[in-house]
Formats: C-alpha cells, structure tokens, sequence
C-alpha cells in the first residue's frame, strides 16, 4: 500500500476545493501519465519475451542476450537483499526457568525491493507480556506510506502499549479486542503529536499475539493475516480497501470521498481506507483495527504476516503451499532459486509449487524452515512483479516434519 508514484515523484498536489478535487499542474500529470505507459509497454515486452522459448524463431538473439542480461541483474539484486534482511528466532529458556513456548519457530524478511525508499517495519517480542502465569508472543507488519517514521514508531512502541493497558487492567482475563482497540487509538495519538511532520505519512498495521490456547489478530489497513489449519488457508483479516462495502459507506457518510485515480483511493491520495497516522485525511482515515480472537487448535500450523507487497502478488493458498512445503523441508532456498523459476510458476500453473524438490533439506537444522519460507515468499513476490516493499513474517505453531514422520509410521 503506497501512494501513488506520479503524486510523490512529480510532485503533483491534490488540494481540496469547495468540497471536490483538482489536480494541479496538469501538464506534469500527463507527462507523467505517458512516462508511466512507456515503462509498462517495456516491462510488457520483458514478460512476454521471457514466456518464449529459444530457438523458435520468435526471439531474436539481441533480444536473448538482453533478457538473460536483465534475469540476471534482477536474480543478483534479489538474492542480496533477501540475504540481508533474512533473520530466524528460536524460542530461547530464560535464565533460572523455563519459557513458555507458545510457537517453535518463527522468520521474518523485510526488502525495499523495487521501490526508492524502505517504508515497512517488523517487530518480533518473545514473550513480551505474561499475564496470569500465562505467556504470550507478539508479532507486527508495517507497511508505511508517504514516508517510514509512523511505520518505524509502530514498531518500536505498539507492543508496549499494549502491555502498559493490560496491565492497568485489574481483571485476569483479557479483553482483547478492548486492549487492541485502546493499544492502536494510543498509536495513533502518539504519532500526531509530531505535527505538520507526519500529518501527510501513516502506516497501516496487522498484528499478531500468540498464547498457549489462542492466537488475536488485530488489523488497520491492507496488510493480513493468513492461518493455515489443518491444511487450509484461513484468513484472519480483511483488508481494508475504499471500495469496500462498509467502508465506503463509513467514508462518505462522514463527507469524504473514493476516487478512482489509479485504483481506488480515500480522496484520490490513499489506497487504504484505515492506518495509524495521515492527521490529515482523518476522519475519513481511521485508526480503528478490526479485531479477531481464535482458540488455537492440534489443527493449527503456521501463521502468515505480510504487507500488501506480498498479497498483491501471491494469493493465500499459494502463500501457505510454499510455506507448508518450507516447514516440511521439501523447498529449501538457495542461490540456485532463480526468480524467473518462480515467475515460471505463476505463468503456468500455481500448483507446481506443491511439487517442488520433493525430499529437498529435510535434514535443514530446526526453526531454519519459517526462516527460508519467508525468504522464498518474498522472492516469489519479487519474481511475479511485486513493486512495493516486502515483509513476511512466518510463525510455526506445529513441527510439520514430525507430524508428517508419525503419519507415515501409523
């Protein structure tokens, strides 16, 4: 989720007059407009030079040698930064005890990928609350936008404030959609207190806390949460676009509009109907996450974190086939996995990713497959033309490889 490219690199203003929307500097704008058309008549041609094979006559060896040229560079700039952003976790016993160990295993990715400028933010807390003598995990995915301050401050404090208003909390029992909702409208006065210096920047948010017998998943904006149980993609989150039914609604009840400017945008600017921050688009912007409260199951397997980057690109099953088989050890990256191998299946069939390198690093160390799904997600959303920024946070509820090993011995 981003603003749109022409409005930030041009420099094009959208100022709000007598109840409507003009677009200044007119001129810019069609400049632009046919800028943007000759980057996606080249990248068309790319795409379908790359869906031929060699040797048919329908390429000619210039064409050849450029293609290779650009796999390549494409392959070198992706394997580096996946490299760099790659992190893994086990969970670790605390000195003097025992923690209570609430997922085996989680990794997170997070690459600028083909945009100017890193905006996304992970946080990861092991632990980060215990609450009568039950421990619990949090996971966040912050997908800035206008900038990376709002998207970085989430990550540094949304997990904090909602440790300080469960603890002011004299009940044992949480109420977690009360605490999330108070957690995120604390967020967002946080981060407007900054003024004039982040009115125009947000961030959406979806995060995840993970105890013992449930899993909360609270989310502002269009990044989401997918679960899979029992082998089956469960969504835990709506995104929350403007032309959502509901939202729509909301927006113009309360005298705003959705503009269809390249896609559908709360007053032709922003792509997400809710987000921490953009002061200025609010009250048509709202802070408000929708909140989701499920009691984990023997069925649960993974859970997936990822910003709008990774779902405009790779739907859920797919997301979850390439995990299961991470986890399973039948997939393990390395640099022989090209991006255009990746492309290759969503060109052609998305269910031969199930089928991949059957038997592949099954003897990978323990917790290294959350780690290498996140970092073969985000290559694939790279691969299949992701222009945002990427980050995947893959959590593992259940050792897959064991439960795979107990089935066949039964």
């Amino acid at each position: 989720m981003s603003y749109d490219d022409g409005c930030r690199r041009g420099g094009i203003l959208l100022g709000l007059k007598n109840g409507g929307i003009e677009l200044e500097n007119g001129h810019e704008a069609k400049k632009l407009q046919k800028s943007f058309r000759r980057k996606r008549m080249e990248l068309r041609r790319v795409r379908s030079l790359s869906r031929e094979k060699s040797g048919n006559g329908l390429i000619s060896s210039e064409d050849e040698v450029v293609l290779k040229k650009k796999r390549s560079e494409v392959q070198k700039v992706t394997t580096g930064l996946i490299e760099k952003a790659l992190v893994v976790q086990l969970p670790k016993n605390e000195v003097g005890g025992s923690r209570e160990v609430t997922c085996l295993s989680h990794g997170t990715v997070s690459v600028i990928g083909r945009r100017r400028e890193m905006e996304d933010a992970v946080a990861v807390e092991l632990g980060f609350l215990k609450k009568g003598g039950k421990s619990y995990d949090f996971f966040g995915v912050y997908d800035g936008h206008g900038g990376w301050r709002v998207a970085h401050a989430c990550g540094e404090m949304l997990h904090k404030l909602l440790v300080n208003i469960v603890e002011e909390e004299s009940s044992e029992e949480i109420e977690w959609e009360k605490v999330m909702v108070a957690g995120f409208e604390k967020m967002d006065e946080e981060v407007n207190k900054n003024g004039a210096s982040v009115a125009t920047t947000g961030s959406t948010a979806v995060v995840a806390v993970v105890g013992e017998k449930e899993i909360v998943v609270a989310n502002c904006g269009d990044s989401r949460a997918v679960l899979s149980r029992g082998g089956v993609a469960v969504q835990l989150s709506d995104d929350h676009k403007p032309d959502r039914a509901d939202e729509l609604g909301r927006i113009e009840a309360c005298g705003g509009k959705v503009i269809n400017w390249n896609g559908h945008r709360v007053l032709g600017v922003l792509a997400t109907s809710r987000s921490i921050g953009d002061y200025y688009l609010k009250p048509f912007v709202i802070a408000k996450p929708e909140v989701r409260v499920m009691s984990r199951s023997n069925a649960d397997e993974f859970l997936i974190l990822a910003s709008d980057g990774l779902w405009d690109v790779v739907s859920n099953d797919v997301a979850c086939q390439v995990v299961r088989k991470c986890l399973e050890g039948h997939i393990k990256r390395s640099n022989t996995l090209h991006v255009s191998m990746l492309q290759d299946h969503h060109h052609h069939r998305d269910s031969s990713i199930s089928k991949s390198g059957a038997g592949a690093g099954a003897g990978a160390g323990a917790g290294a497959g959350a780690a290498q799904a996140a970092a073969v997600l985000a290559e694939l959303a790279m691969g299949r033309g992701s222009r945002d920024n990427i980050s995947v946070t893959v959590v593992e509820l259940k050792s897959l490889v064991s439960a795979r090993s107990e089935h066949s011995l039964s």
